[in-house]
């Protein structure tokens, strides 16, 4: 479980994750700030990256080794560079898990190796995060599901085939305590290509709990996944905007993450029911809907027309649908102005 009384469950409140990454800029006292104003935001877990940097790539510059697309954010750098800036050292985790213990706030991590799953392990991590880029690293995610944790897979880049085999996986394991995060691998993450509308694929074929890791600016496809069944949200989270932190464009400050609580918490409230009626508080203004009144003093035996009755607000007199049927009909005494027509007034 996450928190207390939670565990994964389609029918959950939105989960909120703050992910720091390497937006701790290399610093432990900025990593505990972070944590501090992600608290007073009220998320509901920190989420670090723990791995051993050489069992994630190679020291290399040769082709491969070394990010080509001219409109990345981390154009020309070597992974290996790009990874030791992004890395949270192992010898901080005591220190975030200590400060998030007394917080009460729950902590966990991604996991890129199975040194660092040995060492999450000895820490007594509550859960795991696959992220998307190692969502196809079968032998990691083998060892992560035997450990009965709950885990959180991001899902960017998978096909559905694959998605099939990572949940086989797990349920070959007998582990049920999993969720999927619709994902778009791209930082920051197009709208246009954000593609919510397999959240509901996702929920409906794997019956799990299913969430969004948003790499897009601002809060707008977060708040939309909550209607389309997400209840898990993954940002990232920095100390200040344009600050120079290495996930910088497209996390969140602080004060974002509060509104990213409260907007995606309203949008779950706001979800209700699956029924077309009139709510609880919304009966009471029933009362101002239209109905038929008398709009004239009238005499005992006039004729009733569309000159005397009239469709008005408020919604004390007849339903409005019995406004032809009675046309014609007579009044059964002398009646005041403003009297709601009912059926007793006429013959």
């Amino acid at each position: 479980m996450f928190i207390k009384n939670r565990k994964i469950s389609i029918y959950n409140r939105p989960f909120i994750i703050a992910e720091i990454s390497g937006n701790h800029k290399g610093s432990l006292s900025r990593a505990l700030k972070i944590i501090k104003l992600a608290h007073r935001a009220g998320v509901s877990a920190i989420k670090l990256q723990t791995f051993d940097l050489d069992e994630m790539t190679l020291d290399l510059k040769r082709k491969g080794f070394v990010i080509s697309d001219p409109k990345s954010l981390w154009y020309k750098k070597k992974l290996y560079d790009l990874y030791k800036i992004a890395q949270t050292p192992k010898k901080w985790h005591y220190a975030i898990f200590k400060l998030c213990k007394k917080l009460n706030l729950t902590c966990f991590s991604s996991v890129f190796d199975l040194k660092s799953l040995k060492f999450l392990n000895e820490l007594k991590c509550p859960a795991y995060k696959i992220a998307s880029f190692e969502n196809n690293h079968l032998p990691l995610i083998e060892a992560v599901a035997a450990t009965g944790k709950p885990v959180i897979i991001s899902t960017g880049m998978a096909k559905i085939s694959e998605i099939d085999q990572l949940v086989k996986i797990f349920r070959k394991k007998n582990n049920k305590n999993f969720a999927l995060l619709k994902c778009t691998s791209t930082y920051p993450s197009d709208p246009k290509e954000t593609n919510l509308l397999a959240i509901k694929k996702l929920k409906n074929r794997y019956k799990c709990e299913i969430g969004l890791s948003d790499h897009t600016i601002g809060i707008g496809a977060s708040v939309a996944s909550i209607s389309l069944g997400a209840t898990i949200i993954e940002k990232h989270i920095v100390l200040k905007k344009k600050d120079g932190s290495v996930d910088g464009e497209f996390s969140l400050d602080p004060n974002e993450f509060k509104k990213l609580v409260y907007e995606t918490n309203n949008a779950w409230l706001a979800l209700g029911k699956n029924k077309v009626q009139p709510s609880k508080n919304e009966k009471k203004s029933l009362i101002f809907r239209r109905s038929i009144y008398i709009v004239e003093n009238v005499k005992k035996g006039e004729i009733i027309t569309k000159n005397n009755i009239r469709i008005i607000r408020p919604g004390n007199g007849m339903h409005p649908k019995y406004f032809r049927k009675i046309i014609g009909k007579k009044f059964n005494r002398n009646i005041s102005k403003g009297t709601p027509l009912n059926n007793n007034l006429y013959k």
